[in-house]
């Protein structure tokens, strides 16, 4: 038997339900704030993310699936979405002066890493974010901010914080590695593995590490707020009162960072405030990232979006016990009884169908019992049983299977009129009089 590869998940129909409410919920969130949807390849020319996210990032150096096609290029399946925007951006002249400014895309699809395979973390996963191109507005900063926390107010969740800080102008930043570089060397054998090489590599990353030595060495660490210029400080506390005046609460934490070279100033997390979802806390992550486009090859410009990692949002929906509304029950199921019954009743469901009900017959010849069992699992609302007496007299019997109310029908006004007959049964009753008076 060929099994799905490690690191990847089928979404069955018994759990698609919820991934289509989160991203409808999603896309009706991102359209009031005139967001539009892009689609972009799932595989990249590998360059975008060496350049675009940094060689030295551990997504590009030790995550990244990449490859050599057919052709001899080298490709990589991407392992996250903003690149692969902003290349579109480039490529497509959106910077034009016939595009609206700022430009503000959605976009949702998989992403791979080759990670270490846990609750909420896939080598395959999925992603939804959000990119504004064109403002370097703090306003546009809040605003984007705003739109994560209506959205997980909007799906029901609890118990979520915003946690910011500032990472300044690339500059500015650079004064501050050099100076944290300084600090931990002395210390390089205390460090842990991991940052003992990302003391080589993307030394900001120790400021997110989770080992407790590491934290504890970096008490008396350097701060990046003691290297920020005073435009970069003025423009965070710009953010703070915007988010002040939202009521938007949210804590500053000094040593956030991002794992990717082209953030800078405001960076944000959105994380569940316990360990409900295990270690993966963090559900949402984002900033600006004003030096991007230009990497690419497009003009100056700045840029500000976030990323949602769905399988984690769904774990927490799940562990908070989120209502989320199941797929809508089938409104008419033919039982069917008997071999010459086939045409009456695909009449029957494609003129409820194209009235727009949602419709179903028994396809596979099994006993009125075990059909009925089917009525049970769908939910019907209603239901038709067809027969030898029903094909001779051209009419049939439609029943409410809650109420067990039923009405008599004939065939020629069911194909006329169906919604008429099933609103009848299962709501207003004075419907099918007006119908009949012609009103």
């Amino acid at each position: 038997m060929i099994k799905k590869p490690k690191g990847t998940e089928d979404i069955l129909p018994s759990e698609i339900y919820i991934w289509q409410y989160v991203e409808d919920t999603a896309r009706n969130v991102f359209e009031s704030y005139n967001f539009e949807e892009i689609r972009t390849p799932i595989f990249e020319d590998y360059e975008l993310f060496q350049r675009g996210v940094g060689d030295e990032t551990d997504m590009v150096s030790k995550e990244m699936y990449d490859f050599e096609d057919k052709g001899g290029r080298r490709i990589a399946l991407r392992p996250e979405g903003t690149a692969s925007i902003c290349r579109a951006f480039v490529q497509h002249k959106l910077y034009g002066p016939e595009y609206p400014k700022p430009y503000k895309l959605y976009y949702t699809g998989p992403m791979f890493r080759y990670e270490r395979p846990q609750a909420g973390r896939q080598r395959q996963f999925n992603q939804m974010g959000v990119e504004v191109l064109g403002t370097d507005k703090c306003a546009m900063d809040v605003e984007v901010m705003a739109m994560a926390w209506d959205l997980f107010e909007e799906l029901g969740l609890t118990n979520i914080k915003l946690v910011i800080n500032t990472i300044g102008h690339p500059k500015e930043r650079r004064q501050f590695i050099d100076a944290l570089i300084e600090y931990l060397t002395p210390h390089r054998e205390e460090l842990s593995e991991d940052s003992r090489r990302r003391l080589e590599t993307n030394p900001l990353r120790i400021l997110d590490s989770k080992d407790a030595k590491d934290q504890q060495l970096l008490v008396n660490a350097p701060k990046i707020s003691d290297y920020l210029s005073q435009e970069s400080l003025d423009n965070f506390q710009k953010v703070q009162s915007m988010l002040d005046a939202l009521e938007i609460p949210y804590e500053v934490d000094p040593l956030l960072v991002r794992g990717i070279d082209y953030y800078q100033d405001t960076i944000f997390e959105m994380m569940v405030e316990d360990d409900s979802i295990g270690s993966q806390s963090t559900i949402c992550g984002g900033g600006r990232y004003d030096g991007l486009v230009e990497e690419l090859g497009g003009p100056s410009t700045p840029g500000f979006g976030f990323g949602i990692g769905l399988e984690r949002l769904i774990l927490l929906l799940k562990d908070q016990k989120v209502a989320v509304p199941e797929n809508e029950a089938v409104d008419v199921f033919v039982i069917c009884m008997g071999e010459t019954i086939d045409a009456m009743a695909m009449e029957i469901i494609q003129a409820a169908r194209q009235a727009g009900l949602k419709a179903d017959r028994d396809y596979m010849g099994r006993s009125m019992k075990s059909q009925f069992k089917t009525v049970d699992r769908l939910k019907a609302k209603t239901v038709i049983v067809l027969g030898e007496d029903e094909v001779q007299s051209q009419s049939f019997t439609l029943k409410n299977t809650e109420t067990q109310k039923q009405i008599s029908v004939n065939l020629s006004d069911w194909l006329t009129q169906p919604d008429v007959f099933f609103r009848q049964i299962t709501m207003d009753t004075s419907v099918i009089d007006n119908y009949f008076k012609g009103e």
